[in-house]
């Protein structure tokens, strides 16, 4: 089935792309491709070769790149297009446009000047491996990558496990050691967790336990493709401890910011359970 040409209106059109198998891309992205009157890209190389793949042919359109390092010119240059009455498809590289991808900045421009942005649902990494991992899916957060600067991964991690939620992370196979490591050193590491890579792809690998299982399982392997990590919510257990009379006691004698690191710790229940704990403790009187 030959992908239909008819034409577009001027706009912006976020083209979902695959993660892996190429086959796994939808029919109205091929549609979009194949009559878009230019055809922007996070990598060029890529999306040629995958209109290729599909027998879509480029003709004498304009593939132009868009990424990390295009800022405000580029954005520019796409919305002159688009003000000159042409469809643009904006390609990722893998996965849906936005999702850890330089073109958020580029369709909030785009809908800023009041031109058509419409998307094309399809695959993303995040969604894929929230599927594969065995964690609940009916609340999670998507945080994309770590800082790699240690101080600034370590903050970042201790606000985002605070969130009562499925997280889903990205990282590279050099960085996911040294995260699951950091992830070990807090009470994150009984959480149960999924390691997915190559999600998609002919060796695509699921492994799931806590993250200090999976963190000494693959301690001393050298890991390939793009990772996503899924982690699971802390268990919440008060049954045995009385919470209220532990900071009622700590209250008398500190601030409620110690009271609460301190019950914290001595409990292990998440900080978020202490401290709205003591504020409701604080309402009341």
């Amino acid at each position: 089935m030959k992908p239909d040409r008819t034409p577009l209106e001027p706009g912006l059109y976020l083209v979902a792309t695959p993660i892996g198998n190429a086959r796994d891309i939808t029919l109205r992205a091929l549609d979009v491709l194949a009559s878009a009157d230019v055809i922007a890209a996070e990598d060029t190389r890529t999306t040629r070769k995958l209109m290729e793949i599909h027998g879509i042919a480029l003709g004498d359109r304009m593939l132009i790149a868009y990424h990390d390092h295009s800022g405000q010119a580029g954005r520019d240059g796409i919305m002159k297009l688009i003000a000159q009455g042409k469809s643009v498809a904006y390609a990722s590289e893998a996965g849906s446009p936005l999702v850890a991808d330089p073109g958020f900045a580029l369709a909030r421009d785009v809908a800023q000047g009041g031109a058509l942005v419409t998307a094309l649902p399809g695959a993303t990494a995040a969604i894929t491996a929230l599927s594969l991992s065995g964690l609940p899916s009916d609340r999670f957060c998507f945080a994309g990558f770590p800082p790699a600067a240690k101080g600034a991964r370590q903050k970042w991690l201790a606000d985002l496990l605070a969130i009562p939620a499925t997280l889903i992370l990205y990282e590279s196979p050099k960085r996911i050691n040294r995260l699951l490591t950091d992830l070990c050193s807090t009470d994150a590491k009984l959480r149960p967790a999924a390691v997915c890579r190559e999600l998609t792809k002919k060796f695509e690998e699921i492994r799931r336990g806590t993250v200090q299982e999976l963190s000494d399982q693959i301690s001393d392997m050298t890991l390939k493709g793009e990772i996503a990590l899924v982690l699971g919510q802390a268990e919440e257990n008060t049954e045995d401890v009385d919470l209220e009379q532990m900071l009622g006691t700590a209250l008398k004698e500190m601030s409620m910011k110690d009271a609460v690191a301190m019950v914290t710790q001595a409990t292990g229940l998440p900080r978020r359970t202490v401290y709205q704990t003591a504020l409701t403790m604080g309402r009341d009187g």
